[in-house]
């Protein structure tokens, strides 16, 4: 009987809308390996990334991206030593490192979203220039500041050591 079956089956169709939730929600609790992701949302490279006038870019919009001026005595030994913060740092990649410029990306574990971090090293003028911005999405929920943040208390703390 036609009434009968779908009766039966109505059980079946609520696990049916169920499992995938609960698939999803499973794979968000297993461990994944430091480079494995969800999902890979990557998006393109980004056109203002570089030296432009002896200066890292400006922030396209202040909701995706994070920019700041580090004072140092030497820069580029700041510089040498966040290359190697970043180097060992799971989901950071470096992809360029050419004198006093630095080039890496950043993916986040579950989406896969990736940010393109910067550094220059400018000994004329005291700085380390560091930014770091999203390549997908109008907002990075400050994923982005945090990130330069953790970088400068690298630096603080090794000034305090010394």
């Amino acid at each position: 009987m036609p009434g009968t079956s779908s009766a039966a089956a109505a059980p079946f169709r609520g696990l049916a809308l169920l499992l995938p939730l609960g698939l999803l929600l499973l794979s968000l609790a297993a461990p994944l390996p430091a480079q494995a992701f969800l999902l890979h949302l990557e998006g393109p490279v980004p056109e203002e990334l570089g030296v432009q006038g002896g200066r890292l870019w400006d922030c396209p919009a202040p909701d995706h991206c994070a920019r700041a001026d580090w004072p140092l005595d030497d820069p580029a030994a700041a510089l040498d030593q966040l290359a190697v913060v970043l180097a060992d740092t799971p989901a950071i990649s470096v992809q360029e490192r050419r004198g006093p410029y630095l080039h890496a990306t950043a993916t986040s574990r579950i989406f896969g979203f990736v940010d393109d971090l910067e550094l220059l090293a400018d000994p004329d003028h005291g700085l380390l220039q560091a930014r770091s911005v999203s390549r997908l999405g109008d907002s990075d929920l400050g994923v982005n500041a945090r990130r330069l943040e953790r970088l400068c208390s690298v630096l603080a703390a090794d000034q305090a050591s010394d």
